[in-house]
């Protein structure tokens, strides 16, 4: 009944023929539909319908009065037997479909296919836009005139706003902030215009293979190679690139960053989370590998009487195959990147200039 809205015209008072209910069009019944369900507290996604349906029910709605019991019970029959008739609906199109198949297909396909449909992104185009996160958004920030970028702003979640707003240059970071005081008079329709342009540009960049950048999967792969494998991956890179060498120390995180990139105060939660028997293979190991400053760092950050006791249980392991020692250093860094993944640790980021 939904669709067959038409264009509204003049319709009166519900009229009876001898006590028969007049004939009603699709539309007015899809109006009384609408009317009842409302009236019992539906909620019902009238926002998704196009415009033009929206307005015509609407018109039709308010062009009626009454409706008795025998037509509002006759409607509804005709309604729920329309319903059971129903196996399988498809709505919306090459959108619809890609919709439907979100997550099913690859992201490569998905952007040719709407790129050749020439449709939009479903739903709210803010929504797109504040899943992005700050990398992907900066550089659209910074290629946009100063009222666009005060939408944008106005528009993401206030922690994404204000990091983009703090990798802003000084001065263009002062004009949009002035200029977000001046958008009292945007209208919801310019700033879904808006949103639509900046998801557009977003959809043109090219799709890429792959979910992280290459310093990060660079840093992944060497976090989980041996000692040996990694120092010599690294002395080939500053060969060729020093400047992608460096991004990639930085990314990698190994049992002897953990004095410099792990807090004092969160190193008993780590060591709740490690394998104590790990744990002490990976210090009685760690002088000999090199990592005696990682060692002392995790003694020195927990209460003094469990520190003696692993430092007898040290003494007691004697001496540490170094292939064992590696195994459990690793298993202890792996522990310390879930808790990072999880939300339960965070690591000091070091600055530029650093060792």
């Amino acid at each position: 009944m939904m669709n067959d809205l038409a264009l509204p015209g003049s319709f009166p008072a519900l009229p009876t023929m001898g006590g028969t209910p007049a004939p009603l069009s699709r539309r007015a019944k899809a109006a009384i539909v609408v009317r009842l369900m409302v009236n019992d507290g539906a909620d019902i996604p009238l926002e998704e319908l196009p415009d033009e349906l929206q307005a015509r029910l609407t018109h039709q709605m308010g062009s009626m009065r009454t409706v008795d019991r025998s037509t509002l019970a006759a409607v509804v029959d005709e309604f729920i037997e329309e319903l059971e008739k129903i196996g399988l609906t498809f709505k919306g199109g090459i959108a619809g479909a890609l919709n439907a198949l979100d997550g099913k297909i690859s992201r490569q396909t998905a952007a040719r296919l709407r790129k050749e449909a020439g449709v939009r992104a479903s739903g709210d185009p803010w929504k797109r836009l504040r899943e992005l996160g700050p990398e992907k958004l900066l550089p659209v920030l910074l290629n946009e005139s100063v009222e666009i970028a005060a939408v944008m702003l106005s528009k993401l979640d206030v922690p994404i706003a204000a990091e983009l707003l703090g990798r802003l240059p000084g001065p263009q970071a002062r004009r949009i902030t002035y200029a977000v005081s001046q958008t009292a008079a945007v209208t919801p329709e310019a700033v879904d215009r808006i949103g639509l342009s900046l998801a557009a540009q977003l959809d043109t960049q090219p799709v890429s293979a792959f979910d992280s950048n290459p310093v990060e999967r660079v840093g992944a792969i060497l976090n989980s190679s041996t000692t040996l494998t990694r120092d010599d991956v690294l002395t080939g890179l500053d060969e060729t690139d020093q400047g992608f060498a460096n991004a990639v120390r930085k990314a990698i995180f190994t049992f002897g960053n953990i004095a410099a990139r792990i807090a004092p105060r969160d190193i008993p939660r780590v060591l709740r989370d490690v394998d104590p028997g790990q744990l002490i293979i990976a210090l009685a190991g760690a002088e000999d590998a090199g990592f005696a400053k990682s060692r002392d760092f995790i003694l020195e950050n927990m209460s003094g009487r469990m520190a003696d006791q692993l430092r007898e249980e040290i003494a007691e392991a004697g001496q540490i195959k170094p292939a064992d020692a590696e195994e459990a250093m690793a298993a202890m860094v792996a522990t310390i990147r879930k808790m990072e993944q999880n939300g339960d640790l965070l690591l000091i980021v070091e600055e530029d200039g650093e060792d």
